[in-house]
């Protein structure tokens, strides 16, 4: 039986949508025959506009002609899927982070929330800070985190701005952990580490892994949750969903599973089909002072809302995704 989803003839809008999970998100939409589809970016001069070659859409505009864009059309539209923003987290302008980041969040959720429009926004996993106060996306530990960077910060200061409206029962959240897939070339030295591994097992076959600082972790065995973009997609898409169309508040975005650095590097050369050649080096002071050794997203709420017992069937494992990606993207970086 086909799943009745909301929003048949009214646009929705998806900011960031040339960026990696926002193009995404836009390909799974349209292979589900979505196109009334409204992309708000500024392609700018990194390439992102090759994210959308391929792909269906009504209309693209630029962030800073959004607003006006909008006037007069409060009817005709229903959602608003907002994922853009600057998630440089080595950006050190506050000023400029605060106004792309929280600012116009704020701007547009105000926007949506006015005219009655479904709002599913991108918070962080950056916003959890170092980890030692836990992954939960429960709405009483928001105040309780303290993010790392002004990045993460920016994020968080729009959790928090959401819960002190009281609005939490009419916007999603979602804290998006390691995403990596296809799409992502263009982010530079915020590609994700799978996409960085694979580029350096291709020149050198082989990778070196930091060792441990913490004795409870072996060399290569940190922990990270790893998400594949399709799936996240995915999981972002579902509540667009019919069966979705009450359910609020924030939720994780990952997988549930911490994978240690060496499962990530096997999977690499396997996928690859490259002898497994793993190294350990020490890990720079200035990194080893804020490293994190574990992160994996607690997905209870996630699971309950979507009646999900035992493992996620909307995501691939490690494995799977790796292949998928090494085979099907990497080699000519093939966009989705």
């Amino acid at each position: 039986m086909k799943q009745k989803v909301l929003f048949d003839d009214q646009m929705i809008v998806i900011t960031g949508a040339a960026g990696f999970i926002g193009s995404a998100v836009v390909r799974y939409l349209n292979d589900r025959k979505r196109n009334n589809l409204v992309l708000v970016d500024d392609l700018g001069e990194k390439g992102t506009w090759k994210n959308l070659v391929g792909k269906d859409f009504i209309e693209i505009i630029s962030q800073k002609e959004i607003f006006h864009w909008l006037k007069g059309r409060e009817k005709e539209i229903e959602a608003f899927i907002h994922l853009g923003a600057c998630s440089d987290t080595l950006e050190n302008n506050a000023e400029f982070l605060l106004e792309n980041n929280y600012r116009f969040s704020v701007q547009l959720a105000e926007y949506a929330l006015t005219n009655d429009h479904r709002f599913i926004y991108a918070s962080s996993a950056a916003t959890y800070g170092d980890g030692s106060r836990g992954f939960s996306d429960e709405h009483a530990c928001l105040e309780s985190y303290r993010p790392l960077n002004m990045y993460a910060f920016s994020k968080h200061l729009f959790d928090l701005w959401v819960k002190r409206e009281n609005v939490l029962n009419q916007v999603v959240g979602l804290k998006y952990f390691n995403v990596f897939g296809p799409n992502e070339y263009h982010k530079e030295h915020m590609a994700s580490m799978v996409y960085k591994m694979y580029r350096v097992i291709k020149k050198d076959l082989a990778i070196q892994l930091y060792k441990s600082t913490d004795p409870k972790y072996g060399d290569g065995e940190q922990l990270r949750d790893f998400i594949y973009v399709k799936d996240a997609a995915k999981m972002t898409c579902r509540l667009l969903d019919d069966a979705f169309k009450d359910v609020s508040g924030i939720f994780n975005i990952g997988r549930g599973e911490a994978v240690s650095w060496n499962r990530l590097a096997k999977a690499l050369f396997k996928a690859m089909q490259i002898e497994e050649k793993i190294g350990y080096i020490d890990m720079p002071d200035s990194l080893a002072k804020q490293y994190q050794n574990y992160t994996c997203a607690d997905m209870k709420k996630y699971n309950e809302v979507h009646k999900i017992t035992g493992d996620n069937p909307d995501v691939m494992n490690i494995e799977e995704a790796v292949i998928d990606y090494v085979q099907n993207y990497l080699p000519n970086e093939t966009v989705w």
